[in-house]
Formats: structure tokens, C-alpha cells, sequence
């Protein structure tokens, strides 16, 4: 086993260990994690993009929107750090309008936000949220690692050569039944109904996934970057290693958040709506 090896499957065990204790946990030391990946992620989003050398005042701007974002996920005000994140998002795209400046500002901030807030909203402090985010762990672990061996087995066509050359067509599908078989088996352990609807949502979070591990790809490449940071020894930055989980987090997280608008539950939670439990 060569050193590289050793050192990524040490860090990979101390990081697996930290995330399911938090889960675990639940509470303010979720919400403590989910804080901590919002904001390295704004750091390395900022950092591959070059915001501050495009617009030190836009970037200053940015840290202090979530800032004040993590300190009200932080303390569990989540109903309204969520209607903090559409008010920076909307100020930070007024901004980039009046400054003609980059995209990449409000991108920025609604990326890191939304995998803050997401990621806090479906583990609450229940045991309906923990339930949810093993599930949700279920579906994009099955998705990513499937994917990899049904791509190199199976081969193919190229699901998008010119942003990451070595994603198959065939290891997303394999991917995406390994997600779906796994996952209601995850759902159907969790107490949650294995049903048509909680299939088609296990498929739409298994997809995300991979559109969150593609949209990195993309970004990492329009920059020249080879990984999002050096953060973890032997596997890059945080955003290498939680690009799908979020996306698979904002898709359930906004999708719920419709049904709920569209519920007669007053007591609708993100993790019940994994769970197939909220009526829509």
C-alpha cells in the first residue's frame, strides 16, 4: 500500500467517524458541522474563483452574508436563515449588476448557504432527521461508489467528456439502481414508506448527486484547479469531497419545501418528506 493510499484511508476513517458522530448527535453539533462545511466551502468557492482579487468589496461583503447566516443556523433559527439567504442572494445579485461584476459572487453565496441550511434542515434535533440523513448518506454513497466500478467494468460512452473525461453513461445508470435498490432498503429499515413516490424521489437525489459532482468538475476546470483545497490529506478540499452530498441536500431540501407550501401538514419536516411520511 503506497503512503498516499494509507494517508487518504486514515483521513477518510477520522472524517467518516466526525460525520456520523455530529449525525449521531444531532442538535447544535450537527448544526455545528453543517456550519463548518458552509463556510469552508464559501472559502474554497471564493478561492477557486478568484473572488477576491475580482472585487475585494463584493467579497468582504459575501463573508459577512454568511457569517451572519451560520450564526442563525448556528442557534437553530432556520426559517429564518432562510429567508436571510434569499435576501443575500438577491443584494449580492443587485450588487454584481450595479458593479458589473462576476456571476460567481451570488453563485458563491447561494452555494454555501444552501449547503448549510440544507444539511441543518434535514437532520433537526429528531429522531425523524437522523433517520433521513443516513438514508440521504445511503443514497449518494451508493450513487458515487457504484457509479466509479459499474463505469470502469461496464465502460461506454461518456457521460461529459469535456468536464470530467472519466464519467461513463453506464456508471451513472448503475449508480442511479444501486441508489434506488439501497436506498429503499435504507427507507424501509428508517420505519418510511418504500413507495412509487419515495422510489422517484431516491432516483431524482441520486441524479442531483451526480449533477453536484459534475458542477464541481466544471468549476475546477474553468479555473485550472486540480482540487477545491488541500485541505484533507489525501483527498483535496471539502467541496471534492461534499459536492453531491449537497446537491442531493438542496434537491430534497427544495423539493420539500414545495410540498410543504402545497401540504395541509402544518408539522411538515424535510426528514419526513425523505422518508415518503408527509402527505403532499
Amino acid at each position: 500500500m503506497s503512503e498516499e493510499l494509507r494517508l487518504r484511508i486514515q483521513s477518510g476513517i477520522v472524517m467518516a467517524a466526525g460525520v456520523l458522530l455530529a449525525t449521531w448527535l444531532g442538535g447544535f453539533a450537527f448544526r455545528l458541522l453543517a456550519v463548518a462545511i458552509g463556510l469552508l466551502v464559501f472559502w474554497e468557492w471564493s478561492t477557486m474563483t478568484r473572488l477576491r482579487e475580482a472585487d475585494r468589496v463584493g467579497f468582504a461583503l459575501a463573508w459577512a452574508s454568511q457569517a451572519i447566516l451560520a450564526v442563525a443556523i448556528l442557534f437553530g433559527f432556520l426559517s429564518f436563515a432562510s429567508a436571510l439567504l434569499l435576501a443575500f442572494t438577491l443584494l449580492a445579485v443587485a450588487y454584481m449588476a450595479m458593479r458589473k461584476g462576476t456571476g460567481w459572487l451570488p453563485g458563491g453565496v447561494v452555494y454555501a448557504g444552501l449547503s448549510a441550511l440544507s444539511l441543518a434542515s434535514i437532520r433537526g434535533s429528531d429522531g425523524t432527521g437522523l433517520k433521513a440523513m443516513l438514508v440521504l448518506f445511503t443514497i449518494v454513497w451508493a450513487t458515487d461508489i457504484l457509479a466509479y466500478f459499474v463505469g470502469r467494468a461496464i465502460g461506454g460512452p461518456k457521460l461529459a467528456p469535456r468536464i470530467s473525461p472519466g464519467k461513463t453513461w453506464s456508471g451513472a445508470a448503475g449508480g442511479t439502481a444501486a441508489a434506488l435498490v439501497l436506498g429503499l432498503l435504507a427507507v424501509s429499515l428508517a420505519g418510511g414508506s418504500a413507495n412509487l413516490h419515495t422510489g422517484a424521489l431516491i432516483v431524482v437525489l441520486s441524479v442531483f448527486s451526480q449533477v453536484g459532482d459534475l458542477f464541481e468538475s466544471f468549476i475546477k476546470r474553468r479555473f485550472g484547479v486540480k482540487d477545491s483545497s488541500r485541505l484533507i490529506p489525501g483527498h483535496g478540499g471539502v467541496m471534492d469531497r461534499v459536492d453531491g452530498l449537497v446537491f442531493a441536500c438542496f434537491a430534497a431540501f427544495l423539493l420539500s419545501s414545495v410540498a410543504h407550501a402545497f401540504s395541509s401538514c402544518a408539522q411538515c419536516s424535510v426528514g419526513t418528506f425523505l422518508l415518503g411520511l408527509s402527505p403532499l
